[in-house]
């Protein structure tokens, strides 16, 4: 029979609504690695989500490519869009920590974003708000130590092990040196900053009993100028190794000559030749993992704190592929065996957190901290009495090997 263009028309019609009303006239996937458009959130810039996608959020404290802790976590960003399929992943930059990130996170979460990460310490209270008023939204904070056991879930890792190295380096560079004082630069009174700082002292002790250790607080997460006023400050009052607790370089970038510094955070961040090393994060790794399980609605907040062996975390210079610093190069083979040692059992599981803060501690008080063989529990690493914590020992202390008191809370 000879069909009449009419009737073709009319035919083909039907088919093509017949298709869409199966799914088969869509338009194809969804670009996830595209650009969006973005609403304005109190001068803050907040990116659409898109459709089809799962979609990712990421709040930043500081600029995406700091040189430090925000460019770290942009990394893993970029691993996740880059290893996960159909994702979407955006950011917000530059958020600061109480209202304005509540104000963020919320504008995420109604945007439809599937997953939002919040990765500063005062970010806390707000993801949790967010959390608990968008149960269908997973919020996972880093750093704090708060979790409803739902939708919001808390997330850090043990980079106490590496500052423990960063200190057992710092402490043989200064018996080389002839020079036995070092400087630490932490950011605010909270029990990460004193638990890494006191990861530190532990490990200087090792290789420079000898050492003492003075600080400088910054005030800031990202604050370039006091970074390096506060490093020159430690250098001109005679320390011989300065260890940054924020973003920047600051440290190894202060140091004059025939002294060092230990950044923080962002593999990229020991370029200086005064850097002695950096311990550092691989956020991606982790990150792709929660997503994945959110995307098949197996991911549960919890307390999530992840170890060396997870590939998640490094020690500049002694990774696959990078060579030892100028300024570790010539330390005592017998000091560089050990670190090396410490190093690889870290890696391999064999050594963690709670060797690190394993008995006997003393304070710089005089107290007994913990005895022979004894270590501190989680809650202990994580938490102060004062801030409401069940903890038992606590991390309100500074290492017998401090020049400090203790900041108020």
């Amino acid at each position: 029979m000879k069909l009449t263009r009419s009737l073709i028309f009319v035919i083909g019609a039907s088919l093509m609504l017949i298709l869409a009303a199966c799914g088969g006239a869509q338009s194809g996937p969804a670009d996830c690695g595209g650009e969006t458009g973005a609403s304005d959130e109190g001068g803050l810039s907040v990116p659409e989500a898109i459709e089809g996608c799962y979609n990712v959020g990421f709040v930043y404290i500081g600029p995406h490519d700091d040189g430090g802790w925000t460019q770290a976590h942009d990394l893993g960003r970029q691993y996740v869009q880059e290893n996960v399929e159909g994702v979407h992943t955006a950011y917000v930059e530059l958020v600061p920590e109480g209202a304005d990130a509540e104000q963020v996170i919320r504008s995420l979460a109604r945007k439809n974003f599937d997953v939002i990460f919040t990765t500063s310490f005062g970010y806390m209270d707000a993801s949790e708000a967010v959390a608990n008023e968008f149960p269908d939204v997973d919020i996972i904070h880093i750093s704090g130590f708060k979790s409803n056991e739902e939708n919001f879930g808390n997330l850090f890792g043990a980079m106490e092990t590496m500052k423990y190295l960063n200190g057992m380096i710092a402490g043989s560079r200064a018996m080389v040196d002839g020079n036995p004082k070092l400087g630490y630069m932490p950011t605010f009174p909270i029990p990460e900053e004193l638990r890494l700082g006191n990861a530190f002292a532990l490990g200087a002790a090792v290789t420079c009993p000898d050492c003492t250790i003075d600080i400088r607080w910054i005030g800031s997460w990202h604050d370039p100028i006091l970074e390096q006023e506060a490093a020159k400050s430690l250098f001109d009052g005679g320390a011989q190794v300065v260890m940054n607790g924020a973003d920047t370089p600051a440290a190894a970038q202060a140091a004059p000559d025939g002294k060092w510094g230990i950044t923080y955070n962002y593999i990229n961040s020991c370029t200086s030749e005064k850097c002695l090393t950096a311990g550092y994060w691989n956020w991606g790794i982790i990150y792709a993992d929660i997503v994945e399980k959110s995307k098949a609605g197996e991911w549960k907040g919890g307390w999530e704190y992840f170890d060396a062996d997870t590939g998640a975390m490094g020690l500049y210079g002694f990774m696959e592929g990078q060579e030892l610093t100028p300024g570790m190069a010539d330390l005592p083979a017998e000091d560089l065996a050990l670190i090396q040692e410490v190093f690889d059992q870290a890696m391999a599981g064999e050594f963690d957190r709670f060797d690190v803060f394993k008995g006997p501690i003393t304070d710089n008080q005089g107290n007994e901290i913990l005895a022979a063989g004894e270590s501190l529990e989680q809650i202990d690493l994580d938490g102060f009495a004062q801030f409401g914590s069940p903890c038992g020992t606590c991390m309100y202390w500074w290492n017998e090997n401090f020049n400090a008191e203790l900041p108020d809370l």
